[in-house]
């Protein structure tokens, strides 16, 4: 049912389009998914269902989707996972206050992107922020052109690039598995707090 659903996304997507044409709008439709964090969608097999059934999802089953539509564009990819701190974005997002406030009690957070082997080379693809951002300066990657580097839609502390999703999984699992209980408790509570704000940022 779930490889259903993301055939039928895939054909209506990039159905009869150049292979240039296809991935642009493959990225475009995935970038356009309004974002938001919801915990469930982290797992590669669930999120990239589960991101079109929801119409809304944040980096991880957006990348996990596109990378599955791109390797049936037969565009080799790898995930790549950038540590990083919220509030830390290279140009400053609009957040309101109190969002703001929490940023110190945060632990890292694990942003992930793919890198896709286009024209000879590997190519950042980011398509976390959907446009509806752009009033609150999130860094919104509106035309990309198919060949060159999007933007990173954080300001990484590192750059890890995995050879399997089973890698990546690992590695975020043990890293949260160091996160304090008061970590863990404070980033949920801003996870919530995001969300709406997301959404009455939209509205």
């Amino acid at each position: 049912m779930e490889e259903k659903i993301i055939l039928e996304k895939f054909k209506q997507w990039a159905g009869n389009l150049s292979p240039e044409e296809a991935r642009i709008a493959v990225f475009e439709h995935v970038r356009d998914i309004p974002y938001a964090i919801i915990p469930e969608l982290r797992d590669p097999h669930r999120g990239p269902a589960g991101i079109l059934e929801y119409n809304k999802g944040s980096c991880q089953p957006k990348h996990y989707l596109m990378g599955l539509l791109f390797t049936k564009l037969a565009i080799p990819i790898k995930y790549v996972t950038y540590p990083f701190k919220w509030g830390s974005e290279g140009r400053p997002v609009k957040y309101p206050d109190d969002l703001r406030s929490m940023f110190k009690g945060l632990p890292a957070a694990y942003h992930l992107a793919l890198k896709a082997y286009i024209d000879g080379r590997w190519v950042l693809v980011d398509a976390t922020y959907d446009p509806a951002l752009k009033k609150a300066d999130f860094p919104v990657n509106e035309k990309w052109d198919g060949k060159s580097d999007t933007l990173n839609a954080v300001t990484p502390q590192e750059e890890i690039i995995h050879n399997s999703v089973e890698e990546r999984v690992s590695l975020e699992t043990q890293r949260k598995s160091l996160q304090s209980d008061k970590e863990k408790a404070a980033y949920a509570e801003f996870v919530d707090r995001l969300n709406k704000w997301l959404v009455e940022l939209r509205q």
